[in-house]
């Protein structure tokens, strides 16, 4: 950002852009203005106090994040563990790729996945884009919480954190918004929500 010229910035992810848009926030505090995402993926430490006392909500967004690892979590695993397994497969078949990419962002339109999969597919990208998953499962990462001014907007189909646990990881949330539509790909199914969190968020922070 600094060689384009922007000394201050705002900074904005969704799925893996979640997880880079804080670290961001955490490495060049005097450009970032602010965090926004879509998830904040704060996960129960294996401490019993930070899962005590749980409302019923709670219980069925832990529920639904262990349906997800236990159902869904598959291309990710594989990714972590062996990489270049799956990415010699898709660097050889366009089909092979366009179905690897429609089964992942099912629910989206027919032109976001053709567009999704060409992308890969002209780019030749399948193999670093997998290798990100064992490059994070083999990082050391920061224990402590990030600083930076951050958003939440959270959509109504997609992964809820538990705010008590992002609170945990993250010591400035100043912006917490639950959504009654949109998805993970709220960009597709909801994009004046974001777009106006985003605006909300923003705003005077320049």
């Amino acid at each position: 950002m600094h060689r384009l010229g922007y000394g201050r910035y705002g900074a904005h992810g969704n799925d893996v852009g979640s997880y880079v848009a804080p670290e961001l926030g955490r490495i060049a505090p005097e450009g970032v203005i602010g965090v926004h995402v879509t998830q904040l993926f704060s996960f129960p430490s294996g401490d019993p106090q930070e899962i005590a006392g749980l409302t019923e909500a709670e219980v069925s967004q832990l529920q639904f994040l262990q349906s997800f690892k236990d159902t869904m979590s598959a291309y990710a695993r594989l990714q972590e563990t062996q990489p270049m397994n799956v990415a010699h497969a898709l660097a050889d078949s366009p089909a092979g790729q366009l179905a690897w990419v429609a089964q992942l962002i099912a629910g989206t339109s027919d032109e976001h996945v053709l567009t999704n999969a060409t992308i890969y597919w002209l780019t030749n990208t399948a193999a670093s884009s997998a290798r990100f998953y064992w490059e994070d499962a083999h990082a050391e990462h920061p224990a402590e919480p990030t600083t930076a001014p951050t958003a939440l907007a959270s959509f109504a189909f997609d992964f809820t954190p538990l705010r008590k646990l992002a609170e945990r990881d993250h010591a400035n949330i100043t912006s917490w918004n639950e959504f009654e539509r949109g998805s993970h790909w709220a960009t597709q199914d909801a994009p004046d929500l974001l777009i106006g969190d985003l605006r909300q968020f923003f705003s005077g922070k320049g």
